[in-house]
């Protein structure tokens, strides 16, 4: 017999499915789904300290300019290239070294915020543009998020790649956009809404529980929400809160009948946010989804001082958490269909400050992990390792990025299912760059 509650639920989520019905939106979601998994690292993480070259030259150029900062060589975690190329991980990320060999994870070089390609003369010189308020936290995260870097359209790129494609979501009532960690631009397009859930939190109201006081209760507070009111900051307060209902009860549903994930994931803040995301894809089906975006974060990355052990803490959760949520794709049977990537506002200065640790920079290495990377390689290419080289924007290293946000953004939405024709509206910047695909996805 089903309870009051899982009928409820059940018809509520049949419902959403609309016409299309709950069986078509199921077999759609399996034969068809593909989710992208925004990891932000908050506060600017060092790249040089993350990805070290390992060949003998590039080696003592990185120690000379490191100085204290400098990981010993025979710490860091080799990842060769097929390509040729000697780089290693920071000790910490050992974690990720079994999927670079498995070749399910790449590195880009040296991304960051770009409108169009630049040299170190033209940005010396001035007048050439550039990102507004390159070495600011708030600036640049939102660029990051937005991929605007000279104004706020008000919208992200994830949510501007989710409006292209919420047709493929039809007869599901569920967001396409999902954030675990709070508020986030980069979901928000211009039809795209995201919802947010705590990560291990009972996400229907408390108390909820199917018993007639609960029914009771329940019912009044939809009376409540349907009062008509003439104030429009209360209309939109009771529709979103309307809205966090209705998802709530959609998801707890889904999770509650699920069986529990087998893979163990760290119990760290983001352990515990790419559980939720394993656990929300596990009930992708009974959601009708073939499209989904999350956006996770971890934050601690403004290391201006004490920076070797606060970075190692870091780069620990960051790897473990990394690999166990790989792992959980595979036992969910989607390790070609979840594209995880990470990104973060800036990197570090290639020159230490003066409490041991680093100043804000520029461009820094990105990871992108998942069944259809082509990885075991880097892409894009690494900056010179010296202060008032070619690559360096001033005189501390800091590193003028090789490769756009845009054509890094614009590599992981077409291979979400963004057409190339819809590319420039989801990164208006796009068309100053000659390469629009970097090619590290199959």
């Amino acid at each position: 017999m089903m309870t009051r509650r899982e009928l409820f639920l059940s018809a509520g989520m049949a419902a959403g499915f609309g016409r299309l019905g709950l069986i078509n939106a199921r077999a759609q979601a399996a034969a068809d789904y593909k989710a992208l998994v925004c990891v932000f690292l908050f506060g600017g993480n060092d790249g040089v300290n993350t990805v070290v070259p390992l060949d003998a030259a590039g080696y003592q150029a990185y120690a000379a300019g490191r100085g204290s900062l400098a990981l010993p060589a025979n710490m860091l975690v080799p990842v060769p290239q097929a390509s040729g190329g000697a780089y290693g991980l920071h000790p910490s990320l050992d974690a990720l070294a079994p999927l670079w060999t498995q070749r399910r994870m790449a590195i880009v070089a040296n991304v960051g915020m770009l409108v169009r390609p630049l040299t170190r003369q033209e940005y010396r010189a001035g007048g050439a543009p550039v990102p507004r308020n390159l070495f600011s936290h708030s600036d640049q995260q939102q660029q990051w998020q937005t991929a605007a870097p000279l104004q706020s359209p008000g919208t992200g790129w994830g949510g501007r790649a989710a409006d292209r494609l919420h047709v493929l979501n039809a007869g599901s009532s569920f967001p396409m956009a999902l954030s675990v960690s709070g508020g986030a631009i980069f979901g928000v397009g211009q039809a795209t809404q995201p919802t947010t859930i705590v990560p291990g939190s009972n996400m229907a109201l408390e108390g909820s529980d199917g018993t007639p006081a609960a029914e009771a209760r329940d019912a009044a507070l939809q009376e409540i929400l349907l009062f008509p009111s003439s104030l429009i900051l209360m209309q939109e307060a009771n529709a979103r809160l309307t809205d966090g209902v209705r998802v709530g009860k959609l998801i707890s549903g889904a999770i509650g009948s699920s069986t529990p994930l087998s893979t163990a994931f760290p119990d760290t803040g983001l352990g515990r946010q790419l559980r939720q995301v394993a656990q929300v894809i596990q009930v992708r089906q009974e959601l009708g989804m073939r499209r989904q975006i999350f956006f996770c974060s971890m934050g601690g990355y403004d290391t201006h001082t004490a920076q070797l052990g606060t970075h190692a803490a870091l780069l620990r959760q960051l790897g473990d958490a990394l690999a166990a949520f790989y792992n959980a794709t595979q036992e969910l049977g989607v390790g070609g269909q979840v594209t995880t990537f990470t990104q973060s506002e800036f990197g570090r200065t290639f020159q230490p400050s003066q409490g041991a640790g680093t100043d804000h920079a520029w461009g820094s290495p990105q990871f992108v992990l998942g069944g259809a990377v082509r990885g075991g390689a880097a892409y894009g290419r690494f900056p010179e390792l010296a202060m008032q080289g070619p690559d360096d924007s001033g005189n501390r290293g800091s590193w003028i990025p090789s490769v756009s946000l845009d054509q890094y953004g614009a590599t992981l939405a077409r291979w979400f299912g963004v057409r190339d024709a819809d590319l420039n509206g989801v990164f208006p910047n796009l068309v100053n760059f000659p390469t629009r695909d970097l090619g590290l996805l199959a």
